[in-house]
Order: C-alpha cells, then structure tokens, then sequence
C-alpha cells in the first residue's frame, strides 16, 4: 500500500517528474510573496515568527548537548541574539544511526512522501525563512524570499524527484525462473531493499543558507539517509528552522527525529572531525576551494559533493542590443552585490573593440558604458538597496578595498558604501570595475568573492575564447556568457564550453541573467571543471546515496 503521504502530494511529484523530463518552466511554489497566494496575515505571520527567534534559544531537544552557542552578525546591523544547542558529534552520529531503523521502515515511498510534505511545511515557512535569511546573509527582501524560499524548495523538491525517479527503477520482488530443458525449472524468490549508505553530512555557506543546502539535505535524506546539517557560523538560523520543521513531521509520522539534527560548530575541529568520521558516508559542501579540498583529501570515507570557487565570464564579441546588453550586465554585476557562485567576474573583450547597433565602440569606450549603465541602473537609492543587499563578510569588504585601491588594475568604477535609511548599520558597497589586458592573469585568474569585476583586454574575438577556455579548465566555472551577432563565435563558444563542460548563456539582453538559474530546467553545475564535482540536479547526484540489497530463496 503506498504511504498516504505520497498520495496526498502524488500530483506534486508528478509535476516535477514531467518538469525534469521536459526541462520547461514549472514550480509548485509561488515565487512571489503575495498574500493572495500564501494567504492574507502570511506576511505579518513570518515576520512575528522570525521576530520571535530573537534574543532567544533555539530549543531543539537533540541528544548530547553541551551547552549554547550563537553569535550571528547580521550584515544589516540588527541585533539577533539568537543561540543554538551544541551537541557533542558523537551523540549526534549516534543518534541518526539508531534513527535510521525508523526511516528504513517506511519505505521508499514513505521517505519520498515524507520529505515532500516536509517541502511543503516549509514553503509555508517562506516568510519566516525569509527574514531569517536576509537578516543573516545579506540579501535583499525580495531575493531573500525567492532564493531563501519558493526557490530553496524547488532545488529540494528537484533532488527528492530524481531520487524517486531513480528508486523507483527498483522493484521490491520478483519470481526468477530459469529454465532447465527436461529437468525442472530453477525458480526463486527475490526481493531487492534499498537502504541508505550511511550518515549525510551537509555543510551550509552563508550567503545561501537554504538555496545551496536543501538540495543536498533532501537528496540525502529522500535516498533512505539520516542527515547533520553543519550551519555556517553566521547562518544557523535559517538552517535551524528548517530542522526544526523536519523533526516536527518526522515525528508526527512515526519516525524518530533524531535522524535530523543540527550542528553548531564552536571551531573547524569540530566539522573536520564530523566529516572524516568512519560513520558520516556523504558530505555536501558549498564554499572555499581550501576547506573543499581539504574534505575532498581527507574524508576519504564519504562521497563529497563539492560547489567550489570559480572564475565566472564573458566573451563580448558583438551585439545589435548594446544597451539592453549593457543593463543585463549591469544587473548582473549588482545582484546581491556579487555575492554569488554564479556571478560574472571577467567580461573579455577584443583589443579592437566590437560592433554594435550604435556603431563601433572601442574597449576604452565599452569599459566607460558599462560603468555608466552600473550607476544608472543604482542611481535610486530604493533598487540600489533592493537589489544589492548587504555585504555578509567582513572579508569581502576588504576585498573591495583592496580592488578600489588600484592594486588590481586601473578603476573603471569604484565601489562606493551606501547608507540604507531603513538599516543605518547596514555594510553595502556598489560594485568596483577594473581595466585590465589579458596578460595580468594574477590579478583576474582567481575568484574574487563579491562585487568585483574585470574588463580584460583580449587581442582578438579567438583569443577572448581561448582565455575563457583556460578559465573555466583550469580554475572552473558555474556561469559562461557570449555576446555576439556572427554564428561563427557563437559556435566556437558552444564548442568552448563543451570542452570546459560549463552552462553557456547567449546574448541575454531581457528579464534572464546569466547568474540566474531555475530549478527543473537548468542544471547548476555540471559536474565537469574545477568548480564543481556535482550538479543540482541530475541523477548522479543522488544515485549513488542508495544502495540496493538483496535476498532470494528457492520456491
């Protein structure tokens, strides 16, 4: 009998089965925080719900703890005061594998309806995470709810589909009967279990606590898994209410909770010894190459799923739409201020400048319009505030700095620190462009998290794509644009890309960004260069958190 779980969000499931299919727009959850789809007090609820988390513990009832622990600053000044268990790791293992005999017992489609009522619980949270999520990493309010909500969720949803799609290949039993010419026949009774590998471990990043957590939660946790969430130090709370949701359905379906827990780390010890131990066999992390490779080196035990740093860019080879191109640019480079694995950092451009429906312009003059369509389009203060958010890290600050200097090539445009009348302390920054040729590899040839960017001079159209090429082989890449108005270059790009195994974007000039993706239909990373081992989501990355044991017998 299937789980009434599944039933009750068979139509769901089905949706997305079909979306992953055929790859075209479609989401359960309503990107827009509107009354009228989320219902008349949403808005007023969250807020109260979030508001009530301040100055607080966060009580979650997990075993071993040891104390309290908080800390979180927000980017918008305002005080949280939030803290949150510590619980000895150990306890915490210990419990997630007694947990997981509970969620062995409901079975695959137990498991899937399970997490896909979870999804829905939180897309009722949305406002609640939202505020939690701006407040802790920085956003602005309408990508706080989008990113850190509705689409957090699809990114889930995504993973718990595939997982269905490929547990579902699995049949419980069957009758194996081999023939035996005059003598009688060979018949058996199989039966095929899936069972999970071991222990998740995910690992938030604190500019995506949701968006780049919940694809490895659900996709571990939908495959037969317990899971320990590791939140980032300066992030808990959104990672907080969505265990805190998961352990209130787990246990209102007769699973213990504990299969769910919450890790505050006080030091880094504490997450290299959780990540290394013989019981944790997946780890999916979102952030430095330094702590990546380190996991990827010495959490031999456990298949690591790894989002790394990259250098992100764009070719501009030609275009009939220089200023529709110039805003897609322009936006693309404000975006929560750059604070995106997908934001463009190296925007090549041939030395002899490139063709447009408003004539030739030269490199000179294509540095000076970008900047100038920069400060237009953050020319009033409400869209500047709206769309750059606040800065998360103080180590980003300095990196701006350091840009603004000159220290990396000439400045097209300094970053400049705004005032936000409704948060006074709040750290923004406008985005820096820097002027740079091909030959300063050591100021451009490296991720430089933020809003910082560089107009590299390339001798010519060919040599943009090879540049871009070596970038994305050698460093990696999530997000590859070209601009051009010649099949020829378009071709020679897509061929690029192929090679480098990078998403390509042409000629966006319109309501799409090249650091924009949407769930069911792009896949976020393949997998395939220096930036990511994985991709959100395809069917390697939740395939191989499952393992099928079997029985037979002779009938």
């Amino acid at each position: 009998m299937t789980h009434p779980l599944l039933e009750k969000h068979r139509a769901t499931l089905e949706g997305a089965l079909s979306a992953i299919a055929t790859r075209g727009y479609w989401s359960p959850y309503a990107e827009m925080p509107s009354p009228k789809l989320y219902g008349e007090t949403a808005p007023q609820d969250g807020k109260r719900a979030f508001e009530a988390h301040l100055g607080k513990r966060f009580e979650l009832e997990q075993p071993g703890q040891t104390g309290w622990h908080g800390g979180e600053v927000s980017p918008y000044g305002v005080a949280l005061d939030v803290s949150y268990p510590v619980c000895e790791p150990e306890a915490l293992i210990d419990a997630a594998n007694a947990a997981a005999k509970s969620w062995q017992a409901v079975g695959a489609d137990g498991r899937i309806g399970i997490c896909l009522e979870i999804l829905d619980r939180l897309n009722k949270q949305s406002f609640e995470i939202a505020h939690a999520v701006m407040m802790t990493s920085g956003q602005g309010w309408m990508m706080a709810f989008q990113a850190g909500g509705p689409h957090a969720q699809d990114r889930g949803l995504e993973a718990v589909t595939y997982a269905w799609r490929e547990q579902s290949f699995v049949p419980t039993e069957t009758t194996w009967e081999k023939p035996q010419g005059k003598n009688p026949a060979l018949v058996m009774k199989k039966h095929y279990q899936i069972v999970g590998r071991g222990v998740g471990l995910v690992i938030g990043c604190g500019t995506f606590p949701t968006w780049n957590t919940y694809p490895g939660l659900f996709a571990t946790l939908s495959t037969g898994n317990p899971v320990i969430v590791k939140a980032h130090s300066n992030a808990i709370l959104p990672a907080a209410i969505t265990v805190r949701t998961i352990r209130a359905v787990l246990a209102e379906n007769g699973v213990d909770p504990n299969l769910v827990s919450l890790c505050v780390a006080t030091q880094r010890t504490v997450t290299q010894a959780l990540a290394t131990h013989a019981a944790v066999k997946s780890i999916d992390f979102t952030g430095s190459n330094v702590f990546g490779q380190w996991l990827i080196e010495n959490a031999r035990q456990a298949q690591v799923y790894a989002e790394l740093a990259g250098v992100n860019n764009i070719v501009i080879d030609s275009t009939d739409a220089y200023k529709a191109m110039l805003g897609n640019l322009a936006f693309t480079l404000s975006l929560f201020s750059g604070q995106m694995c997908t934001t463009t950092q190296v925007i090549v451009v041939p030395s002899g400048g490139i063709d447009t429906d408003e004539g030739h312009k030269t490199y000179d003059e294509f540095c000076a319009d970008l900047a100038k369509a920069v400060e237009r389009f953050l020319s009033k203060p409400e869209v500047a505030h709206a769309v750059l958010g606040a800065i998360q890290s103080a180590d980003t600050v300095e990196r701006i700095d350091i840009a603004n200097s000159g220290a990396l090539g000439k400045v097209v445009l300094a970053s400049k620190a705004l005032e936000n009348p409704e948060f006074p302390a709040a750290k923004v920054r406008t985005p820096v462009l820097l002027a740079c040729d091909a030959a300063d590899e050591q100021a451009f040839m490296e991720e430089r998290f933020g809003p910082i960017s560089f107009i590299v001079k390339a001798a010519d159209t060919a040599a943009a794509i090879a540049l871009s090429e070596r970038a994305v082989t050698v460093h990696g890449a999530l997000t590859v644009g070209v601009y051009s108005t010649r099949r020829e270059v378009i071709d020679a790009m897509t061929e690029a890309t192929w090679r480098g195994k990078v998403a390509l974007s042409i000629n966006l000039t319109s309501g799409v960004f090249v650091n924009q993706s949407a769930a069911f239909s792009d896949y976020h990373g393949t997998g395939g260069n220096p930036a990511a081992n994985a991709s959100y989501s395809d069917s390697a990355f939740v395939a191989n958190r499952f393992r099928v044991v079997q029985r037979r017998y002779h009938v």
